[in-house]
């Protein structure tokens, strides 16, 4: 009996060991279906917007009323603005704070519908063109994810992760939101551990926008307004420190949110540094396919990819651009000239998922509304989106 056991114990376990031995990953990359269509290249608008700012209504700020705020983004021809007041400041009821705000309009400046998602498992910023029941989202904050994502789909808002790493860190399921904030206020060298996860939800097949924000909250002191203990900051951080581009198929908040969301988005340290371009000619013939934010299928051959930078504060100035494929550095590049263009050609594998994305350096472009901006962003210039390939469109 005892050896008889021993025996089909033994044939047990050369049996559950051969079944492992043949086991298939459910989840393996194996080529996946045309994603959509790449959108045109050349319909549409270039953009600028800050996308983390804090008015009077989030208690912790001072001498910033919104009309403040929009007449300063008109001074420095910001496009778009997402007022982002904490919601747990008014106990989720944004829409009779914020947004009823007499000061709330604007006849050129677009105007998000947004706010802070200010809770105990970090921070993150909702984005609407429309009006939308933000209570409902605060209400859940303490919930399981499935609960909030089960409400922010429910809402239609795009969901963002704020500052994700360091205090007060995105600590809920990153498969929830729409765009991560890789660039937080004017000082980019705290924001290395925020582009690391980027890198690793990028890598895993999770395909999300990077985008700014100066999470500013404090304002220049005006008439009878005094200055208080955070006021030095308005001259170091302020809107637009850094600048999210968005290239938006018409001038609209609904077209500013779904650009955000495509990520057809790069990032420059201020309104008046260069902008970051990336293209990518697919098929050899010259003429861009595709650009940062597009997800497209690999052939198995090689592409072109062009990196150029647009804008008055080029001159003749010498800049370095450096190109990240699947998390890891690929190569550097000099470009220099009144219109910088630097290309260079790899081939995306054509089983599995590649991205590439591309930052650049050089001297800072002063902006003279927020003077000490320009030191705290030190040599950053820009950075823009990933180009991908062979991401799953249904992951």
């Amino acid at each position: 009996m005892r050896i008889g056991a021993i025996a089909i114990a033994g044939c047990i376990s050369a049996s559950a060991m051969g079944q492992n031995s043949k086991h298939v990953n459910p989840f393996t990359a194996k080529p996946i279906a045309s994603p959509p269509p790449v959108a045109s290249l050349t319909d549409g608008v270039w953009l600028k917007g800050e996308l983390h700012m804090h008015s009077r209504h989030s208690k912790e700020s001072s001498n910033n009323s919104i009309a403040k705020i929009i007449a300063f983004c008109k001074s420095a021809r910001i496009d778009y603005l997402a007022i982002t007041d904490h919601d747990n400041h008014v106990d989720g009821d944004v829409a009779h704070n914020t947004w009823t705000d007499p000061e709330f309009k604007s006849d050129s400046v677009l105007l998000l519908y947004a706010a802070e998602w200010t809770t105990t498992r970090g921070h993150g910023n909702a984005f609407s063109a429309k009006p939308y029941d933000h209570q409902q989202l605060y209400d859940v904050r303490d919930q399981r994810d499935t609960v909030v994502g089960r409400i922010k789909n429910k809402l239609g808002i795009h969901l963002s992760a704020n500052h994700p790493s360091g205090k007060d860190h995105f600590g809920y399921s990153y498969d929830m939101v729409n765009s991560i904030e890789v660039w937080n206020s004017a000082i980019w060298s705290k924001n290395a551990n925020a582009v690391m996860i980027w890198d690793d939800m990028l890598s895993s097949g999770r395909k999300l926008t990077g985008r700014g924000g100066s999470d500013a909250h404090h304002g220049v002191p005006v008439g009878d307004e005094k200055a208080g203990p955070n006021t030095y900051q308005a001259k170091a951080n302020y809107a637009g420190t850094p600048t999210t581009w968005v290239f938006a198929k018409k001038r609209t908040v609904q077209a500013v949110i779904d650009a955000l969301t495509n990520g057809r988005v790069s990032i420059s340290s201020n309104p008046y540094a260069p902008r970051v371009e990336f293209y990518a000619d697919l098929n050899g013939d010259d003429k861009m396919d595709a650009m940062m934010g597009d997800n497209v299928k690999a052939t198995g051959k090689a592409v072109k990819f062009s990196v150029k930078l647009t804008g008055s504060s080029i001159k003749d100035t010498t800049y370095t651009v450096n190109v990240v494929k699947n998390g890891n550095p690929f190569n550097t590049y000099k470009m220099n000239g009144k219109t910088p263009v630097i290309d260079f050609t790899d081939t995306p594998a054509l089983t599995g998922r590649t991205y590439y994305r591309v930052t650049v350096e050089g001297p800072s472009t002063p902006y003279p509304q927020v003077p000490q901006s320009a030191a705290l962003s030190g040599n950053m210039v820009g950075l823009s989106n990933p180009i991908c390939f062979n991401f799953d469109p249904n992951f």
